[in-house]
């Protein structure tokens, strides 16, 4: 079965737009052991309106706030009327988009603050947000996945299961999805953004992915 990765509607919508290029992750209360590990290196892109909080992006970026309601399908067709007024607590839609699957082009650990917040070019979350989530198990490292991101020809609906619900990452879907489309910035743009993102990485370490 294809493997997904879960996230936020708005980072899902945001990565498949090409105004994000990484994710940061150290584990959720349901991931094996409780911490991440980066099992595969292509996946598809789930959105999920869990815990998502509009304080906690960037009001440069909240335009895709509304945009990301595009990737969920309600019962009675329309999203909720707080979606867009309400901190956290949408109702999860029937079904979620699928539009758009990534590759791990670089996998990072991290532990200081300053990295975390030189890479806020490269997500639409607040830095606030961000360094929480590097605080979070001061002991552990924060896994940084630079993403290459492709978008599907024609988006896949996919029906939302309770086994999705919670903190975790991987999911398994159920039905066929395509490993196809285009990706969403060129080669050279790509590239010289990933150099950036390197560099700015290993102002402390050595990536242990490529």
């Amino acid at each position: 079965m294809p493997i997904a990765f879960k996230e936020w509607a708005v980072t899902v919508r945001a990565l498949a737009e090409g105004e994000q290029l990484l994710t940061l992750r150290k584990g959720g209360i349901r991931e094996d052991g409780k911490h991440f590990e980066l099992q595969h290196d292509r996946f598809f892109l789930y959105p999920t309106f869990d815990h998502q909080r509009n304080d906690l992006v960037r009001a440069s970026h909240m335009p895709e706030m509304r945009r990301a309601l595009e990737e969920g399908v309600w019962p009675d067709g329309e999203p909720p009327a707080h979606a867009l007024t309400r901190d956290g607590g949408i109702t999860q839609p029937d079904r979620v988009r699928v539009r758009a699957w990534a590759e791990v082009a670089a996998h990072f650990t991290v532990s200081d603050p300053r990295i975390v917040c030189d890479l806020s070019p490269y997500y639409v979350w607040t830095t606030d947000y961000a360094e929480k989530r590097l605080s979070w198990k001061r002991r552990e490292p924060l896994h940084v996945l630079l993403l290459r991101t492709y978008r599907i020809p024609r988006p896949v609906t996919v029906k939302v299961r309770d086994e999705f619900g919670g903190c975790r990452s991987w999911l398994e879907i159920t039905r066929d999805l395509p490993f196809e489309g285009t990706p969403v910035l060129n080669d050279d743009e790509f590239a010289g953004a990933s150099a950036t993102i390197q560099a700015i990485c290993e102002g402390a370490n050595i990536p242990s992915y490529a």
